[in-house]
C-alpha cells in the first residue's frame, strides 16, 4: 500500500484531499505545518496549506478519517525563507508573491524531508492543479476549475518533486469540493477562503513590515517620468506598480505607479498609457515541461496570479534567464512578481521578474 503525507491546513480544500486519498486506499498520515505565531486564527488562504490555519480543524479531519495527525513546527523555516524574502523585495523596490517561495521552500523542501523521515512515498495538498506523466517527463497542469486554478505558484516543482506529489483536487471544481465536504459530513465545509497573504490577513503589509523590522520608512518625492516633483510619498514600501488609490495626491489627470526608484527614495508616476510594456526579463527560471528548449518559442505567459495569459516569444538566455517579448504590450509588469509561461494548460517553466 502507498503511504501518502497530506498536507493539512484545517480548510475545506486540503480536506477534501485527504478524504479523496483514503478513498483511494493509500496509507495516509497528516501534516499541518506550523508556520507562524499568529497561525491559529488565519482562515485558509488562497493557497492551500501556505498557512496552518486551524490545527484542531486539520486534526479532527484525520480522526474522521482515520489516519495519524502530526503538527511540524517550521517557524524558523518559514520565517527565513518566506517573510524574510518578502521583506526584503519590498525594501528593494520589488512586488513578491510569498505563496511561491512557500510552495518552493516549505511544502516542497521542509515537508518532503518530513515525509522521507517517515517513509511516505508521497505528499499531497490541496492546489487546484494537475500533475501528468508523458514520454518520461512529469507535467505541471492546470487545474480543471479555471477560477481556482493554482499552477501559477506551482512553477518552482522539479521533476522529482513532482514525480513524489499527488493533487486530489486538479480535476475538481470548488462547488464540487464542498459539495464532496458536505456529502461526508466534514465540519469545515463551508470554511470560507481568505484571500490575503496568510501572515498579513489584514492586508496592510507595510505596517507589517514595520512591525517585523522595527524600522521607519523615510518620506520622499513623487515624481513624473521627468523627474518633476509631484508631492510626497509616505515611504516605499507602501506602494506597488500599478497602483493609483491612495496615492493622496490632487493631480489633473489619473497617475499610477510607474517605477519605484529605491536609490533615490522616490516614486515615478505616469499616466495609464504609459505602464505598458511589451517585454521582460525573468531570472531564477525553472523548465518543467522540457529539460532545455534549445531555441526561442511561442506560449502564453502570465506575469500576475489572477492576470489573462498573454500570447508571447520567449527566448532562453545564460545564467537560468529569459527573454520574454508579449505579442501585445502589457500593463504593469511588476519586479518581483513571477513570469509563468504556457503552452495550452501545460506549465512551460517560471521565473522571477526582473
Amino acid at each position: 500500500m502507498k503511504k501518502a503525507l497530506i498536507a493539512m491546513s484545517g480548510g475545506v480544500d486540503s480536506s477534501v484531499a485527504a478524504a479523496i486519498m483514503v478513498k483511494n486506499g493509500y496509507d495516509c498520515i497528516g501534516a499541518t505545518m506550523k508556520l507562524f505565531t499568529d497561525m491559529e486564527n488565519t482562515l485558509e488562504c488562497q493557497d492551500p496549506g501556505c498557512l496552518s490555519g486551524d490545527a484542531q480543524d486539520a486534526q479532527q479531519v484525520a480522526k474522521r478519517l482515520g489516519f495519524e495527525h502530526f503538527v511540524f513546527d517550521f517557524k524558523q523555516d518559514f520565517e527565513r525563507e518566506v517573510i524574510s524574502r518578502f521583506v526584503c523585495a519590498y525594501e528593494n523596490g520589488n512586488t513578491p508573491n510569498p505563496c511561491i517561495d512557500c510552495n518552493r521552500f516549505i511544502k516542497f523542501r521542509a515537508l518532503f524531508d518530513k515525509a522521507k523521515l517517515l517513509g511516505c512515498d508521497f505528499i499531497v495538498t490541496g492546489h487546484y492543479a494537475r500533475i501528468e506523466e508523458s514520454g518520461g517527463r512529469y507535467l505541471l497542469k492546470k487545474g480543471i476549475d479555471a477560477d481556482k486554478d493554482q499552477s501559477y505558484v506551482l512553477y518552482s516543482l522539479t521533476q522529482q518533486e513532482l514525480a513524489h506529489t499527488l493533487f486530489p483536487l486538479g480535476e475538481l471544481t470548488k462547488i464540487q469540493v464542498r459539495d464532496t465536504a458536505q456529502q461526508i459530513g466534514l465540519t469545515n465545509s463551508q470554511k470560507p477562503d481568505s484571500q490575503d497573504i496568510c501572515f498579513v490577513p489584514d492586508g496592510d503589509y507595510a505596517s507589517f513590515i514595520k512591525r517585523y523590522t522595527g524600522k521607519t520608512y523615510p518620506e520622499g518625492d513623487f515624481t513624473d517620468q521627468s523627474g518633476n516633483v509631484l508631492g510626497t510619498h509616505r515611504g516605499i514600501i507602501h506602494y506597488t506598480i500599478g497602483q493609483r488609490k491612495g496615492l493622496g495626491l490632487a493631480l489633473p489627470q489619473p497617475m499610477y505607479v510607474k517605477y519605484k526608484d529605491t536609490l533615490n527614495n522616490r516614486i515615478v508616476l505616469s499616466t495609464d498609457s504609459e505602464l505598458y510594456s511589451d517585454s521582460l526579463t525573468a531570472n531564477d527560471f525553472n523548465w518543467i515541461a522540457y529539460e532545455n528548449p534549445g531555441g526561442s518559442f511561442s506560449a502564453q505567459v502570465k506575469t500576475r496570479y489572477k492576470s489573462v495569459p498573454a500570447n508571447a516569444t520567449v527566448t532562453p538566455l545564460d545564467d537560468k534567464r529569459v527573454k520574454i517579448v508579449f505579442d501585445t504590450p502589457q500593463r504593469a509588469i511588476t519586479r518581483g512578481q513571477a513570469a509563468v509561461v504556457y503552452q495550452g494548460d501545460t506549465v512551460v517553466g517560471g521565473g522571477t521578474i526582473e
